[in-house]
């Protein structure tokens, strides 16, 4: 399994493969190419930073049958998917804003795809030749505004709402590994990806036949029962297998402000 990232040095930010305690630049995207330059540096002198640069953020919804009780919903009978702003997505180590602190704001845990190749139309049987890597996610969602509106864009896409990370890894065989979050040390969710509705060959083949898939586009495949609110000071720990947690604390937005008088002030204008 070969391990890739996107680290910064100072200010200077570049993709690069981690081999044990080293980073080896990389001269492109590692889902263009995988071109070292030739230059190794510490792990530890640098900052870890966003290991993904999507064109298309998807997510995935009802993938779980426990969660999809939870929610109180029936399953739909295909993948249900929709756009999150690539914008929205937030390092490992740093903070997410919640954007309306009135509002119920949850978490998700995720296994999260990184598309290698162009891909459209697939066959399930050929959707994972397609496949770059797989890392961890959150999808962060305000669900007073996902039950207002009745549409999941805007209240899973803003700043910081999709962590993503620490890091994408190759070769990597995700049909049955373990899937956790902890909030503040306490076990919240935890299920196995075996026990997707939709396997992650359905799921990229099924995106691809509306959808022209990208080399580094990223898919969110779903999260099981136990989803929770989160609050201001809150940490955040995500896990598959035995890869290295995606950490992520919570606080308030410095713009957030009363939803309502948002709203009101849209409304009169």
């Amino acid at each position: 399994m070969r391990t890739f990232g996107g680290f910064r040095s100072g200010d200077r930010f570049f993709y690069g493969e981690l081999r044990g305690e080293t980073v080896h630049e990389l001269a492109q995207p590692y889902w263009i190419e995988i071109q070292p330059t030739g230059e190794v540096l510490p792990v530890a002198d640098l900052q870890i930073d966003l290991p993904v640069a999507p064109s298309k953020l998807i997510a995935v919804g009802l993938n779980y049958a426990d969660h999809i009780a939870e929610m109180k919903r029936t399953p739909l009978g295909t993948p249900l998917i929709w756009f999150k702003a690539p914008t929205s997505l937030l390092p490992h180590d740093k903070t997410i804003e919640i954007a309306f602190p009135e509002h119920q704001t949850d978490f998700e845990a995720e296994l999260a795809v990184v598309i290698g190749k162009t891909a459209k139309d697939l066959l399930v049987e050929r959707a994972l030749d397609f496949v770059f890597g797989y890392t961890i996610a959150l999808d962060v969602s305000d669900r007073d505004l996902q039950k207002r509106e009745k549409q999941f864009g805007r209240c899973k896409s803003f700043d910081t709402y999709t962590p993503i990370g620490p890091f994408v890894y190759a070769d990597a065989d995700v049909s049955d590994v373990s899937l956790e979050l902890w909030q503040n040390g306490e076990l919240r969710q935890s299920t196995r990806t075996s026990r997707m509705i939709y396997s992650v060959a359905q799921i990229v083949s099924f995106a691809s036949q509306s959808l022209t898939l990208l080399p580094g586009d990223v898919i969110l495949t779903g999260t099981p029962s136990g989803v929770g609110p989160i609050h201001t000071g809150d940490q955040l720990e995500t896990a598959i297998d035995n890869w290295p947690r995606l950490s992520n604390r919570v606080s308030i937005a410095e713009r957030a402000s009363g939803c309502d008088a948002e709203e009101s002030s849209i409304m009169t204008t």
